[in-house]
């Protein structure tokens, strides 16, 4: 081995240690947590997918089947993960997080978004920025040509709601020319999701690539038996890639596991391509009434799901 070989190897391991400790990977308990990070990691992995199988994540986490399945069977039994049939393929069992699994792996994300915050808030805009862009070039040259997903989903954190109603209110506005009373409903909406947020039985997911936003969804309690889709939303440039669907059918999984028996939505018969994924994922359309709204004349859809 070349010498210099040899001192890039040496800076490699260098930076390794740093990092490791400057993260906290080196805790026994991730984020003060009892998971470890490879636990937290499939925690992650599952709260980002509508459903999962076990060869999935091996494959995706380059993980060992007999580790994986040690993980796996500890989560189930602490009620944190459950197993469902998959109606495609009889033989495969798809993954899920249930209601404690959220709740656990919500609170290992408000910590680690809090810590790298910390860390950040001590640098400079500028510093920042370089820091990004170096973590981004290191991600770029050692992908080794691995392609991440066109997107994927997360939960809700520290701006998204303001973000939620500005592009509501933008995008109805180009599209449809509804006025700002709709962007107003759309706060109201977000404002009362927040003040009574319910982890267990509430949800927003926001579609997201490379840090930007394509789209999102609220999954709401209406009753005790009820759950409501609501905002459902699709950057104009994220459109045919799935995300509408993969949104609709995070919340489909969540009010599954929540233990409503049924979901219900309104949107308007103008919204066509909504509509049409509402009915590829089983909605019926229940009834319909005309209405003036957003300073539009509009035909209202009530549509339900019985889970």
């Amino acid at each position: 081995m070349e010498q210099g070989l040899a001192g890039r190897v040496d800076a490699v391991r260098a930076f390794n240690r740093f990092y490791t400790r400057k993260i906290g990977v080196l805790q026994e308990g991730l984020l003060a947590s009892r998971f470890s990070l490879t636990e937290a990691r499939v925690l992650y992995e599952l709260a980002q997918r509508a459903g999962a199988t076990a060869s999935e994540l091996c494959r995706d986490l380059g993980l060992d089947a007999g580790y994986l399945s040690r993980i796996l069977r500890r989560f189930e039994a602490e009620r944190l993960v459950a197993r469902a049939r998959s109606s495609a393929d009889g033989r495969q069992s798809l993954l899920a997080l249930t209601a404690a699994g959220r709740e656990a792996f919500a609170g290992l994300d408000r910590r680690s978004r809090e810590e790298v915050a910390l860390l950040l808030e001590r640098l400079g805009a500028g510093d920042q920025a370089r820091l990004v862009g170096a973590m981004s070039g290191i991600e770029r040259l050692l992908g080794g040509g691995a392609e991440d997903p066109a997107w994927r989903l997360r939960p809700h954190g520290p701006g998204d709601m303001g973000w939620v109603v500005s592009r509501h209110g933008a995008v109805y506005t180009e599209e449809f020319g509804w006025d700002a009373t709709f962007e107003a409903l759309v706060a109201e909406i977000v404002a009362k999701f927040i003040r009574h947020f319910d982890p267990t039985r509430e949800q927003c997911w926001i579609a997201e690539r490379e840090g930007e936003r394509l789209g999102s969804v609220f999954l709401v309690r209406q009753s005790a038996r009820v759950g409501k889709l609501r905002l459902l939303l699709v950057e104009p440039e994220a459109r045919g890639l799935g995300v509408g669907a993969g949104l609709v059918d995070a919340c489909i999984g969540f009010a599954r596991d929540a233990g409503y028996g049924k979901l219900t939505l309104w949107t308007q018969s103008l919204l066509v391509a909504a509509r049409r994924i509402y009915e590829r994922a089983g909605f019926r359309r229940m009834r319909e009434e005309p209405h003036h709204s957003f300073g539009q004349d509009l035909v209202g859809e009530y549509w339900e799901l019985k889970l």
